[in-house]
């Protein structure tokens, strides 16, 4: 397998999760966003939408990180990333969602370099931006976190799962742009137990081959 990846993507992040939860080999490429690698013909014969990740797997492409992680957890089930029941699945989907959908796409390279080109937009109002919608989303998933009884160690139980491949690196996120994390204490105790496990430091950005210094 083929990972195109860049390593201060949370997307990639993700997929970077997954593939050492599941003690899997895979070959990284980096392909660097700020450099504008995702727009170069090559990557955009592999990738239409100019973006990372992607993974091949004998010929076979994947796009999108939430279809990759169901796409490896398909190929290769043992450990799930997602629970064995409907309910449970669907519960830890949308808390992944809410994640992937709704906070990530607001703060993620394109959107602001889009806000400070073509909105000239000063750069105060650009971090006012990340950290309203970045804080807007972590304050309703404490709540989901915090009153579920499904939720355990991890995000979904005591095993770490796909919301919690998911979860992390927008915490990672957070931080790189000094939102302030005292009011998600249950984020925080499940992005401690992250900090200690080997698949969540293996996938951290500062330890990928393309990592730049302060990663």
């Amino acid at each position: 397998m083929i990972l195109y990846d860049y390593y201060r993507s949370s997307a990639a992040y993700r997929v970077r999760i997954a593939v050492w939860l599941k003690d899997l080999s895979v070959e990284q490429r980096a392909c660097h966003l700020r450099e504008g690698a995702q727009r170069s013909p090559d990557y955009l014969a592999i990738n239409p939408q100019g973006l990372v990740p992607c993974l091949q797997d004998e010929g076979f492409s994947v796009t999108q990180s939430l279809a990759i992680l169901e796409y490896l957890d398909e190929i290769h089930p043992v450990p799930p990333l997602l629970p064995a029941t409907p309910a449970a699945r669907a519960r830890v989907r949308s808390l992944a969602q809410l994640i992937a959908c709704d906070i990530h796409p607001l703060n993620n390279l394109r959107v602001l370099k889009y806000l400070k080109g073509e909105s000239a937009q000063p750069q105060a109002a650009i971090d006012q931006w990340v950290i309203h919608w970045i804080a807007e989303g972590f304050a309703a998933l404490e709540t989901r976190l915090a009153r579920d009884s499904e939720t355990g160690r991890w995000c979904h139980g005591d095993a770490p799962g796909l919301a919690d491949c998911v979860l992390i690196p927008q915490i990672y996120n957070a931080r790189r742009f000094n939102v302030p994390l005292a009011a998600y204490p249950t984020l925080l105790r499940i992005d401690a137990e992250a900090a200690a496990h080997p698949a969540f430091i293996a996938a951290h950005p500062a330890r990928q081959p393309d990592a730049e210094p302060g990663a």
